[in-house]
Formats: structure tokens, C-alpha cells, sequence
């Protein structure tokens, strides 16, 4: 990052003081351009008006102090062939003039030349202009200035310009320094704690420095591990309360067969209550392996929905008769009402069959007896709706935010293994629909369960 901030920062003070230094360099020869310019048009008028009448050679005999009088430069008199005829410091020039500004003296206009010449190993500028006679061009007054001095200043000032772009640069990557320490140690804290993570330690937790990005990455990666540590918990305690569930009815069941293998069992009613429990304990074992299945193949994303037009008149009518006999074993006043207005419905009805029992079967453990548990069916705005209403013993409002997640169980020691609402919302989840809980502390427990009634509307791993 030092590097990063420090090489935008170099290219930058570069290009700026590399077109400060032309501009600057611009400005001082344009500014001897103007001045020279001035002076040699002044020379120029002067020679047309008082020195025109007599030739250009007889002018440089009598009257050459006055070509010098108006400018402290170097002077030259050229003829139109580019033969110096007179040069203010008396260098002798062999060969004809054919600099750019001679040519475009003779041509009429004002010329201008910078270059080196053989006597200084200083650039010059030179400025041509045409001397005229009755309005013709009879020769080229060139003033030449040294750049030497103009072009220390130049480099003197650059150098200036480096020096602050030096400082500038020491500065910004002191100030890069300390920005990229105040990124990088704080990734580095969270990546650290990351790894721990990573390697299973939860219990660690990334220190937050600030309320920016990385303090909210610290923040989220705290909350994972707290969320897998309960996560981890539940799947304990799940594990100990299926395994404790799984041993009761294996118990009752290994404890009558015993009781019945043996040679003088002619008491009949013992025979067929102690058939009875291990029917009963085999229907409970079933149900709970029947659970584990369901939340395998939800939890690997293999669950599918078989969904086809059904009349949810009947799949209430066998909720009812499924269910009747535990409500009456319970003495729980059991009632559905099913609107005759509903409409076919496109769903999966076995498993929606199983999304009721298990929600009312929840229902009738939580009321009391002598309590009462309605099933209600009706279609509004193009959804099905079911509604499990009891007046039991209502759930708790810090479990009823946790009610639905898997492996959780609650408070209630009549909870079982925390996996059948789960599983529930996860196949309602699935139709494309929504199970809502509402529930006051004793006062009762209202389950909605709201599905679309159309074909093609649904959650993902759906088979039609």
C-alpha cells in the first residue's frame, strides 16, 4: 500500500513539475521573444525612415553605432544572399546564413531561431526582421541573445520544484505509513482471528478497533462464531434428547417382549396390553427416524415435492380422522372447518398432510385436557391458508424466536426431538409459502400456514 500511495503520489509531482518546468520554460523565452522583438522592429523602422536613401553597405560604414544603440544583444547585418555583413562582436561567419529566422526575414516577416551557435556553448535566440528601402528588402538585421543566463534560472527554479516534490513525497509516504498501518494491523487482527475459527477454536473473538468496514467484518465474524457455538449446542443436546427419545421406546419394547416370551402367558389382557405399547412404541420410533429422514434430505437440498392438483377438502378430512383419536385420547375438543368455496389447490398432499399432523400433533401436547385445537381452511388472494389455533399453554416469547429453527427444543420438557416445526416451515418453505407463529404465554398458540394455489409458484427442489 506504501508503495501503491507513493508511486501515484511520484508520477503526479512528476508530470506536474515536468509541465510547470515547459510552462515556466515558455514563459521566460517568450518573454526575451517579446522584448527582442520589440527592439529590432524599433532598429528596422528607424534604418526605413532616416537610413533608406543610401545602400545598405554605405549605411554599415557610416552609421553602424546605430544598429546597436537600441538593444544590448548580439547584432548582425545580413544581405539577402545570407552574408553577414556586420556582426556587433565581430564574428566571422564563412558560410551564408540559412537559419529559420533569416529565411522568414527575407521572406518579409519576422522571424525567430533558438539553437547553438560556434562560438558559445550557450543556446541563443536569435530574432530576424527584413530591412527595407523605398519598401523593398534589401537586407536582415538579427539580434541574438545568450539563453545561458535565462536557463540557469530555469534549472535553479526545477531544482526547486524537485526539493518540494522530494518533501512532498517524504511526507505522503510518512502519511502512507500511517494510513496502511491503520488498514493493514487490523486485517491482520481479523484475519488472525479468522484462522482460530477456521481451526475450530469459537471461542476466540477479532477485536474491534472501529465502526468502519473491517469493525463490521469483526463484528459479523464474532456473531458467526456465536451462532456456531449455539448451533454446536442444540446439535448436543439434539443428539442426547434423539438418543434419549430412541431409548425409551427401545426400552419398553425390549422390557414387554421379555415380559411376553414366556411359556405361562395365558393372561390375555396382559398379552394385549403390553402388544398394544410395543405397537405404540414402534409408531414412536418410526415417526422419530421418519424426522431424521426428512431433515437428511432437507439439509442436503434432496427434498422433492410431488405437486399436483388437489381438493384440500379431502387432505383436511384425513387430517381430521388421523388425528381425532389423540385429541379424544386427550379429551381435546378437535374441530376443523374447511370452506366449500376453496378452490383446487397445486400442491404436494402427502406432505402437506404431514405439515398439519405434525403442527396440530404440537398443538395437542401443549393444551391441556378439556382444551380445545380448531383447523381452519379457507383461500384468499390466491393463497391457501391454514390455521391451527389452541388455547394451551402458549409459548414463551424468547422461545417463539427460535421456535422454528432445527434442533431447537425449548423450555418445555414436553418438547421432542426440535426437529418437526423445522421441518414443517422447510416444507412450506418449499411450496413457495410462509408458516407464521403467534403465541401469548398461557393463553394459546395460532400457527398460519400460507401457500400460493397456482401451478408454478414455489420454492427451488420442486418436481411437478
Amino acid at each position: 500500500m506504501i508503495w501503491s500511495f507513493a508511486g501515484i503520489i511520484i508520477i503526479s509531482i512528476t508530470i506536474f513539475i515536468l509541465i510547470l518546468s515547459v510552462f515556466i520554460k515558455q514563459y521566460y523565452y517568450k518573454s526575451i521573444e517579446e522584448v527582442l522583438t520589440n527592439q529590432i522592429k524599433l532598429s528596422a523602422d528607424f534604418y526605413e525612415r532616416y537610413f533608406s536613401d543610401a545602400s545598405l553597405y554605405d549605411n554599415i560604414l557610416n552609421n553602424v553605432d546605430v544598429f546597436w544603440q537600441q538593444t544590448p544583444a548580439q547584432v548582425q547585418i545580413v544581405d539577402i544572399s545570407g552574408k553577414v555583413l556586420m556582426d556587433s562582436i565581430s564574428m566571422k561567419q564563412e558560410q551564408p546564413l540559412n537559419t529559420a529566422d533569416f529565411t522568414q526575414a527575407v521572406s518579409g516577416g519576422l522571424g525567430t531561431w533558438i539553437g547553438y551557435t560556434d562560438y558559445d556553448d550557450q543556446a541563443v535566440m536569435a530574432v530576424a526582421y527584413p530591412l527595407k528601402a523605398d519598401g523593398q528588402i534589401v537586407g536582415v538585421l538579427r539580434f541574438i541573445t545568450s539563453l545561458g543566463i535565462v536557463d540557469a534560472q530555469i534549472n535553479s527554479m526545477i531544482i526547486v520544484f524537485i526539493l518540494i516534490g522530494l518533501i512532498a513525497v517524504a511526507t505522503a509516504g510518512i502519511i502512507s505509513l500511517v494510513l496502511s498501518n491503520d488498514i493493514i494491523n487490523p486485517i491482520s487482527e481479523v484475519t488472525k482471528a479468522a484462522q482460530r475459527m477456521a481451526q475450530g477454536d469459537f471461542n476466540t473473538r477479532s477485536r474491534k478497533r472501529s465502526n468502519d468496514e473491517i469493525g463490521q467484518l469483526s463484528d459479523t465474524l464474532n456473531y458467526m462464531a456465536g451462532e456456531i457455538i449455539k448451533k454446536e449446542k442444540l446439535k448436543d443436546e439434539f443428539i442426547a434428547s434423539v438418543s434419549h427419545e430412541l431409548r425409551t421406546p427401545l426400552t419398553a419394547i425390549k422390557g414387554w417382549a421379555i415380559i411376553l416370551d414366556t411359556d405361562d402367558m395365558d393372561d390375555r389382557k396382559l398379552l394385549k396390553e403390553g402388544l398394544g405399547i410395543i405397537s405404540n412404541e414402534a409408531d414412536r420410533l418410526s415417526s422419530i427416524v421418519e424426522d431424521l429422514l426428512d431433515f437428511s434430505k432437507l439439509a442436503s437440498g434432496k427434498m422433492r415435492l410431488n405437486r399436483r392438483k388437489t381438493d384440500v377438502k379431502s387432505v383436511a378430512e384425513y387430517v381430521k380422522t388421523h388425528m381425532a383419536p389423540v385429541a379424544e385420547r386427550n379429551a381435546i375438543q378437535f374441530t376443523t372447518q374447511c370452506r366449500d368455496d376453496i378452490p383446487v389447490a397445486y400442491m404436494d398432499a402427502d406432505r402437506m398432510k404431514q405439515v398439519l399432523i405434525n403442527v396440530l400433533d404440537n398443538a395437542f401436547k401443549f393444551t391441556d385436557t378439556g382444551g380445545e385445537v380448531e383447523l381452519m381452511a379457507w383461500a384468499e388472494n390466491g393463497h391457501l391458508i391454514f390455521d391451527v389455533k389452541d388455547n394451551g399453554s402458549g409459548i414463551d416469547e424468547e422461545d417463539l424466536a427460535h421456535i422454528k429453527q432445527k434442533f431447537y427444543k425449548g423450555k418445555n420438557s414436553k418438547a421432542s426431538s426440535g426437529l418437526g416445526l423445522s421441518i414443517a416451515d422447510e416444507i412450506v418453505r418449499l411450496h413457495g409459502g410462509s408458516m407464521d407463529i403467534d403465541s401469548s404465554l398461557n393463553e394459546g398458540t395460532t400457527v398460519t400456514i400460507r401457500i400460493p394455489l397456482e401451478q408454478g409458484v414455489g420454492g427451488p427442489y420442486i418436481e411437478n
